[in-house]
């Protein structure tokens, strides 16, 4: 294959209604390295001939299925590189499976399936396919966060003692599943979202961050699970207490039903020599206090930056990047891996892009939050 050649991507999920499926789409074409040119919008064939029109995908790849898509497709002289699963947490593993087993790399949206058995089913056939596997963490695609990651892994905050992270969302603080609100309807819904609701929607972001930043693994969890609103079948609010593999503590709290609350996801790492400070809501900053020294404030693409985050900054400092810039990073690193994997690198994904170890870590964690709570004590990680 080309270089030059634009990856072919075919999305599952994402029709009318959604909120993800256009930001995939828009992430992942904007480093001029994919197209997407198929699609499994919807369960709907009308719908997702719709959504295909939208897109402006040719109506003959606008699917009634992703199981239809995965058969045409590889009949075609010009099939899709690549999948991405951009659906409710029910439907990744069996989509993921069908890709797989077709031959086809995947990126999915997180988290990886619904449950931890699921997670290490899809594990085990990642394993034995081969095949490139990516997972959104859309977090980790900050410069702001890779600088963050760099400071911690070159020892710049000495020994770790602390991790502070939350994830606070207000939007969910009334019963809106049951107004017809669909991205809240199947996030309350077992069925459809898996035994997890505010950990498994925005908890498994904050852990990935947790784990991911430090470079330090959870080891045992104390979590309380709540559902605030009456009649909720799934919780909406969590704080947890967690211990570390060199013996550091954390804190991890994520809440949907925090009022007032927009997207308020921050992380503080504190070592023996300094701490660093990320907000989300203000990405382009990191606030570096040091123990003896004055505080710093570190910004998105300035020279002195670890050359972890120059390599993803696109603009120079102080124009500002964001959300879609953050996801366009990981479908970069993907683009690049998989075009390395078709010229014959059998191991292409970087460190730095979430795949499918940190895919069945965060089912781990849904599970191990619950069964916690649960007990009303620590369990093992």
């Amino acid at each position: 294959m080309a270089e030059s050649r634009k990856l072919r991507m075919g999305m599952v999920g994402g029709g009318p209604g959604a909120f993800i499926g256009p930001v995939h789409r828009i992430a992942a074409e904007m480093d001029g390295k994919i197209q997407m040119v198929a699609g499994a919008f919807s369960q709907s064939a009308e719908r997702s001939r719709a959504a295909g029109e939208r897109f402006g995908i040719d109506a003959a790849r606008a699917y009634a299925d992703y199981r239809q898509m995965i058969e045409v497709e590889g009949k075609r002289p010009d099939p899709i590189d690549f999948i991405v699963i951009v659906t409710p947490n029910h439907l990744h593993l069996p989509i993921a499976l069908a890709a797989l087993d077709a031959g086809i790399p995947v990126m999915s949206d997180k988290p990886a399936t619904a449950t931890y058995e699921e997670a290490l089913a899809l594990e085990a056939a990642v394993a034995k396919s081969g095949l490139p596997y990516g997972l959104t963490h859309t977090y980790a695609g900050y410069a702001m966060v890779r600088e963050a990651r760099a400071m911690c892994a070159a020892g710049r905050l000495g020994k770790i003692r602390k991790v502070a992270v939350e994830y606070l969302q207000g939007w969910m603080s009334k019963p809106i599943e049951t107004t017809g609100q669909k991205q809240a309807a199947w996030r309350a819904d077992p069925a459809q979202n898996g035994l997890g609701g505010s950990i498994g929607d925005i908890g498994t972001h904050a852990f990935h961050l947790l784990e991911y930043i430090s470079g330090l693994q959870v080891t045992a969890i104390n979590a309380t699970l709540r559902s605030v609103v009456e009649g909720r079948r799934l919780d909406d609010d969590c704080n947890a207490f967690v211990r570390l593999t060199n013996g550091a503590a954390g804190a991890l709290a994520c809440s949907q039903v925090a009022a007032g609350e927009l997207n308020e996801l921050r992380i503080r790492i504190y070592g023996e020599a300094g701490s660093i400070d990320w907000r989300q809501q203000d990405p382009n900053r990191l606030i570096v206090r040091w123990l003896d020294g004055p505080e710093e404030i570190r910004h998105a693409a300035a020279p002195y930056l670890s050359p972890d985050a120059l390599a993803v900054g696109r603009t120079p400092a102080g124009h500002p990047e964001g959300y879609l810039e953050a996801f366009a990073v990981l479908y970069r690193e993907f683009a690049d891996a998989l075009v390395a994997w078709q010229q014959g690198n059998k191991n292409p994904l970087p460190a730095t892009l979430p795949g499918i170890v940190a895919g069945v870590r965060g089912m781990r964690f849904i599970e191990r939050a619950i069964e916690s709570s649960r007990k009303e004590s620590w369990v093992e990680f």
